[in-house]
C-alpha cells in the first residue's frame, strides 16, 4: 500500500495522521518488519476506531473502506479538484496527472488486506467490507452526504480503469462541488495559528423552512425575490432585515439557505468582532462556485465602536469590487445599526436651507450601503392570535381556539410581549405538558 501512496502527485498532500497514512505506514512496517506485532495491531485497532468513527458521523455503511477512500477523492481541495467543480474536465495536461492518481486510486480501492490480516491475526478488514450501519441518522447539516458517497463509492468500485475513475471523480465536482463547501450548508470562521481564517462547517444548523414563519408573506417574497436573482447570477443587493425581536429576523435568514442550497448557495456567519478578517474571508470564497451570503446576526455599534468602518468598506467603497458570487445579508433591531445621539446634531451647518450634520451622515451612510432593507415589526394582537392557532394546528395540538388564545395571552404578558417568538415559545410549553 505504501508504493501506490507514494505515486500519487495531486492528492499526495495528504497529512501524516490520515487514516490511509497510517495504514500504508503500518503495511510499510509489516514488510520491513521494523514494528513488533503488538504494536502493529494496536495501530490498526487505532485507524479502525477512526475509520467507524467517520462512518458513524456521515451514515457510511456496507464497504467502509471504498467510502473513506471516495470521501477523501471529494474533500480534496487541489488546483485539479477545484477546477473541475468550476468548469468541469477540460483537455488540459493536468489531466495526465490525476489520471495517474486516479490509477493508484482504483489499485488502493482493489487493496487486498488478506495479507496483513494474516500477519497479524485479525478480521477487521473482512468485516468493514460488509458493513451493516446501527439506526443511520439524517445529517441536519446535509442529509444527503451519505447517499452521495455511497452512490460514487460503487460507481468507482465498478470502473474498468483510470478512465471511468477520472469520469466519475471529475463528473462529481462538477456535480456538486469539492471539499467542505460542496458538502455542508452553513460555517463559521476563526484566526489559525498562523493568522490565516479558518471555516468550520455548522454541523447542526435549524432546518427552518420559509413556510414554517407564519405572517410576513410580503417581507418574504422580498428576501426571496432577491436571493433567487443572486443565485441565478443576476444582480442582486445586500439585504438589511430590521425591525423588534423574536420577529423572524433571523429564522428567515436561516430558511433562505435551506431553500437556495441545492442551487449552490452557502452561509459564512461572521461576527462583529471578526470584521477585520472580512477581506481574507472574501479572497477565500471569490473564486469558488457557489453563491455565498455572509450573515451578520444582531448588527448595531454603539457610538464607540469603529468596526463598522471594515464593513463599510468591504460592501462598497474599497478598491477592489465585491466579488458577484458575495452577498451580506444582516439582521438588526436598529434601522440605523448605529446609536445615534442628540450631541450628533452639533456640528450642523446652515445655509442656502440645507441642513447637514458630518456625523449623522457618517453613520447613516452604513445602512444606505444595503440595497434591499426590510422591516419586521411587531405582530398586532389578533396577528399575534393567528400565529399561535397556526403553529398550533401544525404541532397537532387539541385545544379549542378561545382557550388556546386565551392562554396564549396570558403568556405573552409575563414572556416578554407579543411575538413569533413568544408564540412559538408558548407553543413548546403546551407542547411539553403534554402527558
Amino acid at each position: 500500500m505504501y508504493k501506490i501512496v507514494s505515486r500519487l502527485l495531486i492528492y499526495g498532500d495528504m497529512q501524516k495522521g490520515t487514516i490511509l497514512m497510517e495504514l500504508a505506514d503500518i503495511v510499510r512496517q509489516m514488510d520491513e518488519g521494523t514494528q513488533k506485532k503488538e504494536e502493529l495491531v494496536t495501530r490498526v485497532f487505532t485507524q479502525m476506531k477512526h475509520l467507524l468513527q467517520v462512518a458513524t458521523d456521515y451514515g457510511f455503511d456496507k464497504n467502509l473502506w471504498h467510502n473513506y477512500l471516495t470521501f477523501l477523492l471529494i474533500t480534496n481541495e487541489n488546483p485539479f479538484s477545484i477546477t473541475c467543480e468550476k468548469v468541469g474536465a477540460n483537455e488540459g495536461s493536468v489531466n495526465y496527472f490525476a489520471k495517474g492518481d486516479f490509477c493508484a486510486f482504483k489499485e488502493l480501492f482493489d487493496y487486498d488486506f488478506s495479507k496483513l490480516e494474516e500477519y497479524l491475526g485479525v478480521d477487521c478488514f473482512s468485516r468493514i467490507s460488509h458493513y451493516q450501519a446501527i439506526g443511520k441518522k439524517e445529517l441536519m447539516y446535509n442529509k444527503n452526504v451519505s447517499e452521495k458517497v455511497q452512490a460514487l463509492s460503487l460507481r468507482l468500485e465498478q470502473a474498468l480503469d483510470e478512465n471511468d475513475f477520472f469520469d466519475s471523480v471529475t463528473g462529481f465536482y462538477k456535480d456538486y462541488g469539492v471539499g467542505m463547501f460542496g458538502l455542508n450548508k452553513a460555517f463559521r470562521i476563526s484566526s489559525g495559528a498562523d493568522g490565516d481564517v479558518v471555516f468550520h462547517a455548522i454541523n447542526n444548523m435549524d432546518t427552518v423552512m420559509l413556510e414554517d414563519l407564519v405572517g410576513y408573506e410580503i417581507q418574504k417574497k422580498k428576501l426571496v425575490d432577491n436571493t433567487t436573482a443572486f443565485v441565478q447570477g443576476k444582480k442582486a443587493n445586500n439585504v438589511l432585515l430590521f425591525g423588534d425581536s423574536g420577529t423572524g429576523k433571523s429564522t428567515s435568514i436561516k430558511a433562505i439557505v435551506n431553500a437556495f442550497y441545492p442551487q449552490g448557495l452557502r452561509m459564512v456567519e461572521i461576527y462583529k468582532h471578526q470584521f477585520q478578517d472580512l477581506s481574507a474571508v472574501i479572497a477565500r470564497i471569490k473564486n469558488r462556485n457557489y453563491k455565498f451570503i455572509i450573515y451578520m446576526d444582531d448588527l448595531s455599534f454603539e457610538e464607540f465602536e469603529v468596526e463598522y468602518k471594515f464593513l463599510k468598506a468591504v460592501i462598497e467603497g474599497g478598491v477592489e469590487t465585491r466579488p458577484d458570487n458575495i452577498l451580506i445579508y444582516a439582521t438588526s433591531n436598529r434601522r440605523h445599526l448605529i446609536k445615534e445621539n442628540w450631541s450628533d446634531r452639533d456640528d450642523m451647518e446652515n445655509g442656502n436651507g440645507m441642513h447637514r450634520s458630518d456625523t449623522m451622515e457618517e453613520k447613516l451612510s452604513l445602512v444606505n450601503r444595503f440595497g434591499v432593507t426590510i422591516s419586521y415589526s411587531k405582530p398586532s394582537q389578533k396577528e399575534y392570535f393567528h400565529i399561535v392557532t397556526e403553529l398550533a394546528k401544525r404541532a397537532g395540538l387539541e385545544m379549542e381556539e378561545k382557550e388556546l388564545c386565551a392562554e396564549a395571552n396570558k403568556w405573552e404578558l409575563s414572556h416578554g410581549g407579543i411575538s413569533g417568538r413568544t408564540a412559538q415559545q408558548f407553543i413548546n410549553y403546551l407542547l411539553g405538558m403534554q402527558r
